[in-house]
C-alpha cells in the first residue's frame, strides 16, 4: 500500500501507537499496576460524582473543586453514550477513542504536500510518556478539538473558529489557539460558538458560571514553578503545609498567596509579550498558526500555579500540530517538552510521595521538569519571534505558497 507521495504505509508508526496504547488501556483498567497512586481515582470517584449530579441538570454548587468551563459538563456526561460500561470504563474506552482521532488527524494531515510524519509520532512518543493519566482525565479528549481546530485552520477559518470556541467552553486553553489567527471569520466564528454555548448552559443549568470563583482562589500546587521556593523552603525552616485543597495538593502557609500573586504576574508578562509579538509580526506562513499556539499554551502551562500532569498532553498536541509542518522551526522545543513528560511521569504517579514531602529526589524532579518547560518556553518564543519578526527571509504569498505545493506533489 503506498500513500499520497508514493511512500510506504508507515507500519511502524501505527504499530507502535496500537501498543502503547493497549498498554495504557491495560494499566486504567487496572490489569496492570502502575507504579504510585492510582491514577484513575479521579474517574471513579470525582467525575463519576459530578456525572450523578450534571445529570440532575444541575452543577456541582457547592463543590469547589469543579472548577470548569460549563460545555466540560458534555465530558463528564459522555460515558452514559455507554450504558453497557460502566463510567470508569465507558471514560477510559472515550478517552482511547479521542486519541485515535489525534493520531488519524495527524497522519493524515502529514502525508499530504509540504507535511510531514514526525507530529504524528510526537503524538505516539508523547502520549505513553504520561503514563495511564492520560487516559484517567479529560483533557485528551479537549486536545483532540484542538488538534482538529490547528488543522482545520489555513483552510477552514471558520471551522477553526468553531472548535475553538467550543474548546474554550471545555477547558479555556483552547483560546490561545487565536492568537495566530489572521482571518477574522475565525475569531467571529469563536466569538459566535462560545457565546452561544455560554447562552444555552447560563439559561439552562444553574451554576454553569461558578467555576470563576473556585479558579479564584487556587493557591500554589505542589508541581508548580513557584512551588520549587516552598519545597526548598521547608529545609530552611519554612512551616507551611501541604494539603489537599480545592481538589489538588497544594502549599497552605505564609508567604504562599505572594508567590501565588507572582504566578500570574509572570503570566500577565507573557500575555505581554504575546501581545508585543502580535502586533509586530509581519511574516504569517503556513506553519506560523500551529507555532504561535504552541509558544502561547507552553508559557500558559510555565508560568500556571497549577501544572498538572495532564496539562502535558495539551502540550504534546499542539507541539506535534508544530512538527506536520515541515517548515517549523519548533524541533528542539518540541523535544524539550517530551523530555519534560518523561521526568512527569516519574514525579507523578510513580515518585510523587518524594514530591509531597520535598525530599533530595522530589525536588531535582521538579526542577528538571519545570526547567525544561521554561528553556522550552524561551526558545521557543525566540524561534517564534525571529521566524515572523526578525527573519529577513521573505514570506511566500499564498498562490505562490499553493503552487510550490502542488509541484512537489507532482
Amino acid at each position: 500500500m503506498k500513500g499520497t507521495r508514493g511512500e510506504g504505509f508507515p507500519y511502524a508508526l501505527l504499530g507502535t501507537w496500537g501498543l502503547t496504547r493497549l498498554l495504557l488501556l491495560l494499566f486504567v483498567s487496572r490489569v496492570f499496576v502502575f507504579p504510585g497512586p492510582d491514577v484513575t481515582s479521579d474517574v471513579s470517584v470525582i467525575y463519576q460524582g459530578w456525572y450523578e449530579i450534571l445529570r440532575t441538570g444541575t452543577f456541582p454548587l457547592d463543590d469547589v473543586t469543579w472548577q470548569y468551563p460549563p460545555a466540560a459538563a458534555l465530558a463528564i456526561l459522555s460515558p452514559g453514550l455507554l450504558p453497557f460500561l460502566d463510567y470508569a470504563h465507558a471514560f477510559f474506552l472515550l478517552a482511547f477513542v479521542a486519541d485515535l482521532v489525534v493520531y488519524a488527524l495527524l497522519h493524515y494531515a502529514g502525508r499530504r504536500p509540504g507535511k510531514t510524519l514526525r507530529g504524528a509520532w510526537v503524538w505516539v512518543i508523547g502520549v505513553p510518556l504520561l503514563g495511564p493519566t492520560v487516559y484517567a482525565r479529560y483533557d485528551v479528549m479537549v486536545t483532540a478539538v484542538a488538534v482538529a481546530a490547528l488543522l482545520a485552520g489555513a483552510r477552514h477559518p471558520r471551522v477553526m473558529g468553531a472548535l475553538v470556541g467550543f474548546g474554550a467552553l471545555v477547558k479555556v486553553w483552547p483560546a490561545l489557539l487565536l492568537l495566530g489567527a489572521v482571518k477574522r471569520r475565525a475569531w467571529a466564528a469563536a466569538a459566535v460558538t462560545a457565546g452561544g454555548i455560554a447562552v444555552l448552559f447560563g439559561l439552562s443549568m444553574p451554576g454553569a458560571f461558578s467555576f470563576l470563583t473556585f479558579q479564584r482562589d487556587r493557591g500554589t500546587e505542589v508541581e508548580s514553578l513557584g512551588s520549587l521556593v516552598f519545597h526548598v523552603g521547608r529545609h530552611f525552616g519554612w512551616d507551611g503545609q501541604v494539603l489537599l485543597n480545592y481538589g489538588s495538593v497544594e502549599f497552605l502557609g505564609p508567604y504562599v498567596g505572594v508567590v501565588s500573586r507572582l504566578a500570574l504576574a509572570l503570566t500577565a508578562i507573557a500575555f505581554a509579550w504575546l501581545l508585543l509579538w502580535r502586533l509586530r509580526a509581519q511574516r504569517f506562513r503556513p506553519h506560523t498558526l500551529a507555532d504561535a499556539a504552541f509558544v502561547a499554551v507552553l508559557m500558559f502551562t510555565a508560568t500556571s500555579r497549577v501544572i498538572s500532569p495532564q496539562y502535558m498532553v495539551w502540550l504534546v498536541g499542539i507541539g506535534a500540530v508544530c512538527l506536520c509542518f515541515r517548515g517549523s522551526r519548533m524541533t528542539l522545543p518540541v523535544g524539550l517538552v517530551l523530555a519534560a513528560c518523561f521526568v512527569t511521569v516519574l514525579e507523578f504517579p510513580i515518585w510523587f510521595s518524594h514530591v509531597v514531602g520535598s525530599d533530595r529526589l522530589g525536588i531535582t524532579l521538579l526542577f528538571l521538569r519545570n526547567g525544561l518547560l521554561v528553556i522550552a518556553a524561551l526558545l521557543a518564543a525566540l524561534e517564534l519571534w525571529w521566524s515572523t519578526v526578525s527573519d529577513p527571509a521573505p514570506a511566500l504569498p499564498a498562490q505562490a505558497t499553493r503552487t510550490k505545493e502542488h509541484l512537489s506533489s507532482s
